[in-house]
């Protein structure tokens, strides 16, 4: 009854103070799910008309691009492509609109270089919309308890009251302790309807604890968002919890680019998303090669992103290799390469995943791109690249930021000011290498 009541009544009234279309894009997205092959090939076409009329229109960055013909997947082949440094730098060109209205999303991701996006009110609740209808997928529906980790602990009158409403526990997920998990596995041992989602790294560690404890916990499901789920991870927490994980790939500008379901291959939200495999050298590779991925969100009026790189590598999954058998008709990736994603830890049991780090480092703008290295669980070298403005204080607020989630004044963080940070063998720069 309280679902019913949520989503009908309470979201809806929500949706009208606020101006946001949020139900109506879920409603959407239920549908499209039904979509046959061709109908998601021509409402991904659709979309793609759409963004890209409008990115020449009115952003300032492509207004001297001329569109021939009528098809637009010919059109996408003019625009050139975007990378995370000229996202940095010419941010404000690729605006449609005033950014009085908009909301800044920062965000240095896993490549631990760091960017922004604006997005207005249609193009977020779109976005939260596809999100939740992916968690659908997996069992849940909005009033089902769920456990979320996250780098966003001050959660503010807003998100406290979605919390409530939602019926969601918020971990924080700068650094986890085992007190901090031990608490919230008591809160969630004496029912099975809770969902558990969050970074993969942070998975394994909440899994972990769960073992060590001897925690009996039986969860709906496990949805990995934001880093790597290695087979280890997935293994451990589905044999920890007693349900399956699932797994989802997409990025912090706004993306949903693609989840795992019923097959081994991840659907691609092609209605949200245009996914290109270039080489090195932009041109596309035949489907089952290895190249980098690189998107179009197709929803994302207030700041197009088109044929942004993301730093991954992957590939598409021939046609003649789909499963005859699947749940939906969306497009499928075969395989996404990421960097190994490591955490750090010290000698007191704390553990730090990456988004410790990324949560703090999108809102130092003064460094460009940095890279933790551990080798001892006595402390940490960051090494950093600087950018404008930046002065030795920084690292001292870099410092104490630190300091505040890792509580052992005897951890040591050192600095390392480098030229260059190599890029894994992936091409992804590193952001946590540990040689312990």
């Amino acid at each position: 009854m309280y679902k019913k009541i949520l989503e009908h009544i309470i979201v809806p009234v929500g949706d009208f103070l606020t101006n946001s279309p949020f139900s109506k894009e879920l409603t959407f997205w239920r549908k499209v799910d039904q979509m046959s092959e061709v109908e998601l090939q021509s409402l991904q076409k659709k979309h793609l008309k759409s963004i890209l009329l409008h990115a020449v229109q009115n952003s300032k960055k492509y207004g001297s691009i001329e569109l021939k013909g009528a098809n637009p997947l010919e059109w996408l082949q003019q625009f050139p492509v975007l990378t995370k440094e000229a996202l940095r730098t010419s941010s404000e060109d690729l605006l449609t609109e005033s950014t009085a209205k908009l909301t800044k999303i920062s965000s240095s991701g896993s490549s631990g270089i760091s960017s922004s996006v604006y997005m207005n009110k249609n193009d977020l609740a779109s976005l939260r919309a596809g999100l939740i209808h992916w968690w659908e997928w997996y069992g849940y529906r909005i009033g089902n308890p769920i456990v979320q980790t996250g780098i966003s602990p001050n959660r503010g009158f807003i998100k406290s009251l979605k919390d409530l409403f939602f019926r969601t526990i918020y971990v924080n997920a700068f650094t986890h302790t085992e007190e901090q998990i031990i608490n919230v596995l008591k809160k969630i041992t004496k029912s099975n309807e809770f969902v558990l989602a969050g970074y993969a790294s942070s998975l394994n560690v909440i899994a972990d604890i769960a073992r060590k404890y001897h925690f009996e916990i039986q969860l709906k499901s496990v949805i990995s968002l934001g880093d790597k789920l290695f087979s280890h991870y997935k293994k451990n927490i589905e044999q920890t919890f007693n349900c399956k994980v699932y797994d989802t790939y997409g990025s912090a500008e706004g993306f949903l680019i693609g989840a795992t379901y019923d097959i081994d291959y991840m659907y691609i939200l092609s209605p949200q998303c245009y996914v290109e495999i270039l080489d090195d050298d932009n041109n596309p590779v035949p489907d089952g090669t290895m190249g980098n991925i690189v998107v179009t969100r197709l929803d994302g009026f207030a700041m197009p992103l088109i044929r942004y790189r993301l730093g991954d590598l992957g590939m598409l999954l021939p046609r003649d290799k789909y499963p005859l058998k699947r749940k939906f008709q969306y497009p499928l990736l075969q395989q996404i390469v990421g960097r190994d994603t490591d955490i750090v830890k010290t000698h007191n049991g704390g553990v730090l995943v990456v988004h410790s780090f990324t949560g703090i480092f999108e809102y130092i703008p003064e460094i460009k791109q940095f890279k933790v290295v551990q080798k001892e669980l006595t402390g940490i070298t960051i090494q950093y690249i600087k950018s404008k403005g930046f002065t030795i204080s920084v690292l001292e607020a870099i410092t104490k930021k630190l300091q505040v989630y890792i509580k052992d004044e005897t951890f040591i963080i050192t600095f390392q000011e480098v030229k260059v940070i190599a890029p894994t063998k992936s091409g992804k720069p590193q952001i946590i290498e540990s040689l312990l």
